[in-house]
Parts: structure tokens; C-alpha cells; sequence
């Protein structure tokens, strides 16, 4: 999951600095989702995700899918969904059903999709007096949404086991390339290289794509590695971490 905080405020810069001394008036979320990721089988009529309300206020809240775009905008993306309802108000310790129905399309039917589901959280406006700074902070989480055609081959549980490793040169220098022979998306939270009696890490992490590679910058590697050890933490479906280890070039 992803999280953005769009800042608006009335002499922004000003009000920055104020808020450390002074301290200003700053809205923070409230408003949670019921998972981190989401699977849609194409054999569902919908699925739902569930929204509380945890903070004092009423909270108002937009929600859209993109392609995997942060910058795209509600509506700005031709979608195989529809979202029901895109704007809510929920009350304060009260929850709220997000309902999102599939309604096909221009789809690979061989293979998992993903697309991002956006929950911007829209801050009250604020009760200061007139004049006063006020800094407001909209968070937007973005969580992943899996397209699963029916009938895919193999399973999402084993789907980990069939990515393959190498290292290669690429423009940022050596990276630890993956090689997704499944047709799930992987995701990655952590990535290693044992080798040479050394260790280099990935901090980011990533997701490989079905049938596609993705590559992962190491910290400190400099030189080709042919052979070694490569310890990753992958997400389920339910958001777990389940550690896999595969042999380099195997």
C-alpha cells in the first residue's frame, strides 16, 4: 500500500514554519481500509472493501482506479470497473462498503492484471479563526487490485516458485533481475544476494509481472555474480510475507 499527502494552505511556506513554532492545525487520517491488496476472480459479479471511520469527525472520501498511475485523476482512465459509491460520507466510528463490479472488457485473459485502487480521505474544513494558517493534509492510500481471469494455470500460492534470477548490467549498473515465468504478479516486500562471502540488499522492493522480469538495484554491487543465493519475502494474497530462497541463474 501506498500513501500521498496533498498539502494545501493558505501561505504554504509560511505555514510550514509557524506550525514548528507555533504549531498550526494539522488533520490526520482517519479513515482505514479493510486490507492491504484485493483480488478480483472475473468470475465474481463484485467484490467489496470495507472503510471505518476512527477519527471524531465525519470524514468525506473519494475513491478511483488507474492503471498504475499515481498522477491520474477520478475518470481520467477508461476502466473495466465501476465503483460504487465514488464519494462518501462516512460518520464518525461508523464504517462504510465500497462495492467494485467488473464489467469486462479489453482484458488479457491469459494472465493477471493489476490495477490501483485510490481512497482519498478529503479533510474537513477547518474552524480557525480567519487569518490564521492552517495547514490541511488529504491522504490517499493506494492499494493493489488483481484481475484474476478464471482457469489460469498453476496457483497464486505456488506462482513464487517459478521466478528465476540473474544478475545483469543495466543503466544504473548491476541489478538483480527476476524472471516471472507464472501468470500472477509477484510482489516483492525484500530482496538479497548471498554471494562471495557477501550480502547485498534491496531497501525498495517490487513487483514482477506475469511472463515479465523486473529488475532490483543492490546496494553495493559493482561486478557480475554468477553464482549465489537470493533470499526474498513475497506477498499472498492476504498480505503475508512468506520467505522464499532460490539459487542464482536456477
Amino acid at each position: 500500500m501506498e500513501k500521498t499527502m496533498k498539502t494545501t494552505s493558505t501561505h504554504l511556506l509560511k505555514g510550514l514554519l509557524l506550525s514548528a513554532l507555533l504549531g498550526s492545525n494539522v488533520a490526520l487520517a482517519s479513515v482505514q481500509v479493510a486490507g492491504t491488496r484485493f483480488v478480483y476472480p472475473t468470475a465474481e459479479r463484485e467484490i467489496t472493501v470495507g472503510l471505518t471511520n476512527s477519527g471524531s469527525q465525519p470524514a468525506l472520501v473519494q475513491t478511483w482506479l488507474d492503471k498504475g498511475d499515481p498522477a491520474s485523476t477520478p475518470g481520467a482512465q477508461k476502466l473495466p470497473f465501476v465503483i460504487v459509491p465514488p464519494l462518501m460520507r462516512i460518520e464518525p466510528g461508523k464504517g462504510q462498503t465500497l462495492r467494485i463490479a467488473y464489467i469486462g472488457g479489453d482484458v488479457p485473459k491469459d494472465r493477471e492484471s493489476v490495477y490501483w485502487l485510490n481512497v482519498l480521505e478529503v479533510p474537513p474544513k477547518s474552524a480557525s479563526a480567519p487569518g490564521q494558517n492552517v495547514m490541511q493534509i488529504a491522504f490517499r492510500s493506494r492499494l493493489k487490485l488483481f484481475l484474476r481471469p478464471s482457469d489460469l494455470p498453476g496457483s497464486p500460492e505456488k506462482a513464487a516458485e517459478q521466478v528465476t534470477w540473474e544478475v545483469v548490467h543495466a543503466a544504473q549498473g548491476y541489478v538483480l533481475r527476476a524472471h516471472n515465468k507464472a501468470r500472477y504478479n509477484i510482489s516483492f516486500s525484500e530482496v538479497a544476494l548471498n554471494a562471495g562471502g557477501q550480502r547485498y540488499a534491496n531497501i525498495d522492493g517490487g513487483m514482477v509481472g506475469p511472463s515479465g522480469t523486473f529488475d532490483f538495484p543492490l546496494k553495493g554491487l559493482s561486478s557480475n555474480v554468477a553464482s549465489g543465493e537470493v533470499d526474498s519475502r513475497w506477498i499472498s494474497d492476504y498480505g503475508n510475507a512468506n520467505a522464499q530462497r532460490y539459487s542464482l541463474g536456477q
